[in-house]
């Protein structure tokens, strides 16, 4: 039996523990700051991450022997696996938002209220824009087609939140 260096007992009994620690649910990202038009309207951005699928490809394990001649000697070995495959690259949305003037305490409380006559916000009316209400606008939104934690503007007019002009009618 070979006997193993102090430093790499270590880091083994770490990366043990490591992998038998609870796992933590994902934090919400915080989101990107909202952008002013020259018009007056605001913008919000969100960056919308790469999704991957795995499918049946093959993998590349011997390469092909070839003589100076261009003669192939060895034909390449391949193996069939699973390999990654992108379905939708990382992007970037951007859709209308409530101004930061407008995000006062007072209105994120009603937005909270409103969610919650909605069923979609079960926790305390704070007037904060903390990780519940985030969680709570995502779900509310996603239902509707934004797969997003910050609120727009058509939502909070959905609300009943923002005043809708009469030219959009």
């Amino acid at each position: 039996m070979f006997p193993i260096p102090p430093r790499r007992a270590a880091a083994c009994l770490l990366a043990l523990l490591a992998a038998c620690a609870a796992p933590q649910a994902p934090e919400e990202e915080e989101p990107l700051p909202t952008e002013t038009a020259a018009d007056g309207t605001c913008w919000a951005r969100e960056h919308v991450p790469a999704i991957y699928e795995q499918v049946s490809g093959e993998v590349l394990v011997v390469q092909a022997e070839i003589a100076e001649d261009g003669t192939v000697l060895r034909a390449p070995i391949y193996r069939r696996t699973q390999v990654p495959k992108l379905v939708r690259p990382r992007g970037e949305m951007r859709f209308e938002a409530p101004c930061p003037t407008q995000m006062t305490p007072e209105f994120v409380a009603s937005v909270q209220r409103a969610l919650a006559a909605r069923n979609a916000f079960t926790g305390e009316i704070t007037g904060e824009m903390d990780t519940p209400t985030r969680s709570a606008v995502r779900r509310y939104q996603s239902a509707r087609g934004l797969d997003s934690g910050q609120l727009s503007l058509e939502t909070a007019r959905a609300l009943g939140l923002v005043a809708i002009d009469r030219a959009e009618i």
